[in-house]
């Protein structure tokens, strides 16, 4: 066994010892040393080195005497577990986390209310119907998702501005009204327009103010004057946005308020009542002519009758007009109708008559001269 190291020994004998079957005095203090240590654990030096390896030296690729591996300090510190076979993980994960980008970006859910456009390295590529829909990750292709079904409205104008807008009278009227539109076409939504929310805006006022012109002041206060230039300002959207290629349906448009400017309303206030008194006044009128047409209709049509009666019989229709004509003028007369042959014509009945009514108020008459009183004497003798 002479020159032979004995691994659980001190290192061999050296310099003319008995063969080195016992350890020094020395190594036997030190005890065994570690087989599994880098070099065999051979005592080469007085620092700590004989200490055994701990877990914190494997995961930091150092042993009880140092790195391992020349890089000191500063390298590498970690290393992958490695496959059966020895092979790496790395390709394992990086497909898992190519599929699991995948799932998260090119996996597409459209709902029943909804479609989607979708892009390849941003050019359009085809549109997606609601259900499960399958893409290329992010970035090779990107999915863009718009409510189809739902109607949008637009307010014109925004919150409390006035929008004023010059009727065919050549008079001021504040209007603000609603548009209501939904997508048709959702490819020509996206790429012909740049702005289609603020296109539909333009088109709108645009539409308005051109049938506002057609109108007057009081039509657009109307109902029906209302109604016309709803009508209009649809149509009119509609034909714009079309010749856009806007994909866009116009729904609706509904007029909110029309009002006389702010500046003047309390003017248009008064002429407003002039107009309601006008108005009325001419109704009365109309009202008074025709209840004296009216009257008058039925006058010449009971005269008429009358007439048609007087040629059947005309002596019979004379002998009854003027009893009826002597009624009217004998009625409002003071008289006495005498019917008797023995009744004395001297009896003064007019006399009683009128002291049983209230006497009227007396009149006091200047006397005539004798000049006159003489000729009303000699006329009454005549008589």
């Amino acid at each position: 066994m002479a020159g032979k190291k004995n691994p659980w020994g001190s290192g061999g004998g050296s310099g003319g010892g008995s063969g080195g079957d016992e350890p020094s005095g020395d190594d036997k203090s030190d005890g065994p040393r570690n087989p599994w240590l880098p070099g065999g654990g051979g005592s080469g030096g007085s620092g700590g080195s004989k200490r055994p390896t701990n877990i914190e030296d494997i995961f930091k690729n150092r042993g009880p005497e140092g790195p391992r591996r020349g890089g000191g300090t500063g390298g590498p510190s970690f290393r992958l577990p490695e496959r059966p076979g020895g092979k790496s993980w790395i390709p394992v994960i990086v497909v898992v986390l190519i599929a699991l980008w995948w799932l998260a970006t090119g996996v597409h859910l459209i709902e029943a209310r909804e479609n989607a456009v979708v892009k390849t390295l941003g050019s359009y590529s085809r549109t997606f119907e609601p259900g499960l829909n399958f893409t290329a990750p992010f970035p090779l292709e990107t999915v863009d998702v718009e409510d189809v079904e739902g109607v949008r409205a637009v307010n014109i104008p925004s919150g409390s501005a006035e929008k004023l807008i010059l009727t065919g009278d050549q008079n001021l009227v504040d209007l603000s009204y609603i548009v209501r539109w939904r997508i048709n076409d959702l490819p020509d939504f996206k790429f012909q327009l740049a702005e289609p929310v603020e296109t539909v805006n333009e088109v709108a006022e645009a539409a308005m103010r051109a049938s506002v012109a057609e109108k007057t002041l009081d039509e657009t206060f109307t109902g029906q004057g209302r109604a016309e230039i709803q009508q209009a300002v649809r149509e009119r959207m509609q034909t714009v946005l079309d010749g856009y290629r806007a994909g866009i349906q116009v729904v609706g448009v509904e007029i909110a308020k029309a009002d006389p400017p702010s500046k003047v309303v309390d003017a248009f206030r008064d002429v407003s009542v002039a107009e309601q008194n006008a108005d009325r006044a001419r109704n009365q009128a109309r009202g008074y002519a025709q209840q004296t047409i009216s009257r008058a209709e039925g006058e010449a049509e009971a005269f008429t009758k009358v007439y048609e009666q007087y040629r059947l019989a005309p002596g019979v229709t004379r002998q009854r007009l003027y009893y009826e004509t002597m009624e009217k003028v004998l009625a409002v007369t003071d008289k006495t109708v005498v019917e008797a042959s023995n009744v004395t014509p001297y009896l003064p009945l007019p006399e009683l008559k009128r002291r049983a009514t209230p006497a009227p108020p007396q009149i006091t008459v200047q006397a005539p001269s004798n000049n006159q009183a003489n000729s009303q004497a000699s006329n009454q003798g005549g008589q």
